[in-house]
C-alpha cells in the first residue's frame, strides 16, 4: 500500500466501524437516548473526528440503516445458495429463532427503528427504515413465488407481520422462548401451505 492509500484506508476503516456501531448502538438505544458520543466510543474513534464522516445524528441513523440493508441483502443471498424456496424461508425463521435472545432484549433491529423513527416529523429517515423492511417483503414475497404459491406477496406480509408480532411482545415481555414458540409454529405453517403440484 502506498503511503497516500493509508490515510484513505484508515479514514475507510473509521467511516466503517462508526456505521457499524451505529447500528449497534441505535438497536440497543433507540435514536432518542443515544448521543454521537457513545457511537464514537463504541467504534473507539474520537468524538471530534465523527464530523468529519457524519454532520449530523441523522446521517448516523441512515448509515445505520444502510448498513441493516446491506446485513440483510448479506444474508438473504446466503439463503439464496439454498435450492428450494421452502428451505430458505425455513432457514430465515430459524435464523430469527436463533436472535431471540437479542430480540428479547432489543427487539427487532429496523422494526424499532421504524416505529420510533415514525414519531418524528421530518417523514425522510422513517421511510427509509420502511424501504428495509420493503426489501424482505420483497425477497420473501419472491420465494412463495418460486413456489407457485397464491398471494405470494399477502403471504410474505403475514409471514413478515409475524415476525415483527413475535419480536415485539418478545421484547414487551422479556421471553425469548416466546419467540422460540412462535417461530416453531411459523415452520409448521410453511410445512402446511400445499404448492400446486402436491395438489394435483
Amino acid at each position: 500500500m502506498t503511503d497516500s492509500a493509508k490515510p484513505r484506508a484508515r479514514a475507510a476503516d473509521k467511516r466503517r466501524r462508526l456505521t457499524t456501531e451505529a447500528a449497534r448502538v441505535l438497536h440497543k438505544q433507540g435514536v432518542e437516548r443515544t448521543t454521537l458520543a457513545d457511537i464514537a466510543g463504541a467504534a473507539d474513534v474520537p468524538v471530534g473526528n465523527v464530523y468529519y464522516y457524519f454532520k449530523t445524528k441523522d446521517e448516523l441513523v441512515l448509515a445505520a440503516l444502510s448498513e441493516h440493508g446491506a446485513h440483510l441483502d448479506e444474508f438473504t443471498g446466503r439463503l439464496d445458495q439454498l435450492p428450494d424456496p421452502r428451505d430458505r424461508l425455513k432457514a430465515l425463521i430459524e435464523a430469527w429463532i436463533d436472535q431471540r435472545e437479542v430480540a428479547a432484549r432489543y427487539g427487532c433491529p429496523t422494526g424499532t427503528l421504524a416505529v420510533e423513527l415514525d414519531k418524528r416529523a421530518d417523514g425522510v429517515l422513517d421511510t427509509q427504515a420502511g424501504m428495509v423492511i420493503r426489501r424482505l417483503l420483497d425477497w420473501t414475497g419472491g420465494q412463495f413465488r418460486a413456489l407457485g404459491l397464491p398471494d405470494p406477496d399477502d403471504l410474505a406480509v403475514a409471514l413478515v407481520s409475524a415476525y415483527q408480532g413475535m419480536s415485539l411482545l418478545a421484547n414487551a415481555l422479556r421471553d425469548p422462548d416466546l419467540m422460540a414458540r412462535q417461530g416453531v409454529r411459523l415452520l409448521h405453517w410453511l410445512d402446511s401451505l400445499q404448492t400446486p403440484d402436491q395438489t394435483d
